[in-house]
């Protein structure tokens, strides 16, 4: 059984804690939480002991969920790596990348197994081309979202981009070559609307466009490569794939063109998009590579290098933001 125990039962943290309830072999120890108001609405709805020292709550668990404001992931980290448990902390990794450089070494030394909540890499939509053999050559990206005040502690950057950096950096296999971006200040004091173009050393070239001030919410991310187009949309959970036809291809709809080259033939597929909790798949996998000693799905590299292409972008837009 292994007993786990959740910092923070805010907004997200309850999803964190419905969706633990519901994997088999794990036992909810307790949570932490500051907010009296909060922590009496959870330990009565779930009959969850709150903990009222951070340390009592580690020492009585085998691996933490940390879903507490970014500014303090790096303490609460720490100090259960030291003491020798497992963690799963929502993204970003760290506030600062000196913090979060200090987290990728603390892991190593101990060995503990460190998830970081990426969850769009547990998105159906992106799970449906898992088997797709993905090289993008040209990528583009907007993830829009109406304004909430909840998270506005980060720029755009770090509170919504940073989801696609992580899934870029995962499809991309090479290094970054250049960035450059730009970004408004609208209702806060960070950038709230950015655009960002990647190039990397292999040619791939990615445009992200991230606003928290839409008036409508969008997740798209399109993929352009030798030979095919694929189409995730992360809100809808939904996925195209149009591509030239090949002859083991099956279930999908095709139709002829003509090129300068002669006619060819296009497919459109629509893969199987698995029905699962993406929260619920994120927390099961970390479960799961604990316990079969396994690497994490989105482990603390993974999370340095995308907080590392993000503070890369803040750097380019820098004291040059446009501010309303």
């Amino acid at each position: 059984m292994l007993r786990v125990g959740i910092y923070g039962v805010g907004h997200l943290g309850k999803f964190h804690l419905n969706n633990w309830k519901e994997i088999p072999g794990v036992e909810l120890v307790g949570f932490f939480d500051p907010h009296d108001d909060t922590a009496k609405e959870v330990s009565e709805k779930y009959q969850l002991v709150r903990f009222l020292d951070a340390d009592s709550l580690m020492d009585a668990c085998d691996a933490i969920d940390v879903v507490t404001p970014t500014n303090t992931h790096f303490d609460v980290c720490a100090n259960a790596i030291k003491k020798g448990k497992h963690v799963f902390v929502e993204k970003p990794l760290a506030h600062t990348m000196q913090e979060a450089r200090q987290l990728v070494q603390l892991t190593k030394e101990s060995g503990v197994k460190l998830q970081v909540g990426h969850v769009e890499r547990f998105n159906p939509a992106f799970l449906a081309v898992k088997d797709t053999q993905l090289k993008p050559m040209f990528i583009e990206v907007h993830r829009l979202a109406q304004f909430n005040p909840r998270g506005t502690e980060v720029s755009v950057i770090l509170d919504l981009m940073i989801h696609d950096i992580d899934i870029i950096l995962s499809i991309v296999k090479s290094d970054v070559k250049s960035i450059s971006a730009s970004g408004v200040a609208v209702m806060t004091e960070t950038p709230d609307i950015a655009n960002v173009r990647i190039e990397f050393h292999n040619g791939c070239v990615a445009n992200l466009t991230s606003s928290r001030i839409s008036m409508k919410k969008m997740r798209k991310m399109r993929l352009f490569q030798k030979d095919a187009y694929i189409g995730i949309d992360f809100l809808t959970k939904k996925t195209e794939i149009i591509k030239l036809k090949e002859p083991n291809d099956s279930n999908v709809f095709s139709f002829d063109i003509e090129t300068g080259t002669g006619v060819k033939t296009i497919a459109v597929a629509n893969p199987l998009v698995p029905e699962v909790n993406a929260i619920k798949e994120e927390l099961l996998a970390f479960k799961n590579a604990i316990e079969q000693n396994t690497r994490t799905v989105v482990n603390e590299r993974d999370g340095l290098a995308a907080m590392d292409v993000a503070h890369q972008i803040l750097d380019k837009i820098g004291n040059n933001i446009i501010r309303d």
